[in-house]
């Protein structure tokens, strides 16, 4: 191909289109997708184009550098840049399992770590970095983490706080904290996973109360707790995980009345808070004392931090809850909770929280036009909660799609007592997981193809 060809794709670098190099890596991708560059065109030496676009020579190096991270160039030494033929992925999985938060588009997320770390390491002894700390998080650490909590609470007191390493630590903690072996944990017929591993290894029963298109209800709360004599009760009440049902406000405070009146010690485990289009407060900011209160930044930043804030006004269970934490999890990492804490007191963590949350939004649209019909999402947040066909069931649904490469989690996954008598026939989709917005629409395609047809009909067609 001649040269003046190959300069086809060259990008108008836009003033407010986001990074340089980024504009330059995605005029390249696009060119490679539209055809005007094919497996084996030379690219123009570095320099040259850097002279062609009015750049510098760094920004078409990381223009490159993200090029040939997307497969999409290859360097072959003196003899230059081509365009990458295209890699084969046999054994690619389009995941629509993991619960991750969407790469906000037009971020550079490693830019975004390098300088983080970087004002880390500027501002602190590295040596203070790798050793021993007292759990619980630094002072710094619990004014971050009022900050976060702001929203949600307004002025927030840094020492009712708890830097947890994760949100996981904090559930385990306050089983620990709060019940004694053998107690019993109600919660709603299907949550979080990670509520029912804590619980089964650590000798509590859990116990499922009915919920309705609201949530919890009241009622059999009520009949719940005079019937086990609970110690802990457990909620997820803002775009719960897995129905993405937001808990209305009478109904938070239908149920903090009955949890009052029988005694009942409340963990609200809110993760999604922050993505929610106008969430209602808290159970924790209605009830201050009974409630103990988790906020994790993996479903709003990245699950790489391993950083949750836990709120616990009552001293003497502060206490408690730190002496649990202690005993399985001595802290949090000290270069972790560093990154988090300059991230938001920098005011980086609201940018990248944004374009989570704008990604995510557009990736629930996607989903409520490929789905029509079966979706019945609010709009926000990282999954959609599918009903199915009758003709489907949830496992059988999830082993078709795996043998298609998508990964779905199937209710069972969530069930509150997998034993019990309520049973969901539905599904979770996972929106965040799969970085590239192509990929995620081709993958909600096959899946709703794939629920449009009954399994006999599948079953046929794999033989």
């Amino acid at each position: 191909m001649q040269e003046d060809e190959t300069l086809r794709w060259l990008p108008r670098l836009a003033a407010r289109g986001g990074p340089r190099f980024l504009q330059i890596a995605d005029a390249l991708q696009s060119a490679v997708a539209d055809g005007l560059l094919k497996p084996g065109d030379r690219l123009p030496p570095q320099r040259h184009l850097a002279a062609l676009l009015d750049v510098d020579l760094t920004t078409i190096t990381r223009a490159y550098d993200e090029a040939r991270r997307r497969h999409l160039l290859e360097g072959r030494g003196a003899r230059g840049t081509y365009v990458a033929a295209p890699k084969v992925e046999l054994t690619a999985v389009l995941d629509l399992g993991m619960n991750t938060p969407p790469p906000p588009a037009g971020l550079d997320f490693d830019d975004l770590l390098k300088q983080g770390l970087s004002q880390v390491l500027m501002g602190a002894d590295a040596a203070l970095l790798m050793t021993y700390h007292l759990g619980g998080g630094s002072d710094v650490d619990r004014q971050a983490g009022a900050q976060w909590l702001q929203p949600m609470f307004g002025p927030v007191d840094a020492e009712q706080l708890v830097v947890c390493p994760g949100a996981q630590a904090a559930i385990a903690a306050s089983i620990l904290a709060l019940t004694e072996p053998g107690d019993v944990i109600l919660a709603e017929p299907v949550g979080y996973p990670g509520l029912r591993s804590a619980a089964t290894q650590l000798g509590r029963q859990l116990v499922a109360v009915p919920a309705d298109q609201h949530g919890m209800r009241p009622d059999s709360l009520e009949q719940a707790c005079r019937q086990h004599q609970p110690a802990l009760l457990y909620l997820n009440p803002t775009l719960q995980n897995p129905t993405a049902i937001t808990m209305p406000l009478a109904r938070r405070q239908a149920l903090l009345a009955i949890a009052q009146r029988c005694k009942v010690r409340i963990v609200e485990d809110d993760p999604y808070w922050l993505l929610a289009e106008a969430p209602p407060p808290p159970l924790a900011r209605l009830a201050p004392e009974q409630v103990l209160y988790i906020s994790t930044l993996s479903k709003c930043l990245t699950p790489g931090l391993r950083v949750a804030f836990v709120l616990v006004r009552d001293p003497v269970l502060r206490e408690r809850f730190q002496a649990a934490l202690r005993s399985f999890a001595l802290m949090v990492s000290p270069l972790s909770a560093a990154l988090a804490t300059q991230w938001i007191l920098g005011g980086s963590a609201y940018g990248l929280m944004e374009g989570v949350r704008k990604e995510a939004r557009l990736r629930h649209r996607m989903a409520r036009d490929l789905l029509a019909g079966r979706y019945s999402g609010a709009g926000d947040g990282l999954h959609v909660w599918l009903e199915l066909p009758r003709y489907w069931s949830p496992s059988q649904l999830a082993q078709a799609a795996h043998s298609e490469g998508i990964a779905i989690t199937p209710a069972e996954a969530f069930a509150t007592d997998p034993t019990g008598t309520h049973t969901v026939h539905a599904i979770r989709i996972s929106l965040g997981s799969i970085k590239d917005r192509s990929r995620l629409q081709a993958g909600l395609q096959r899946l709703s193809q794939l629920l449009a047809r009954r399994p006999d009909a599948f079953s046929a067609a794999v033989v």
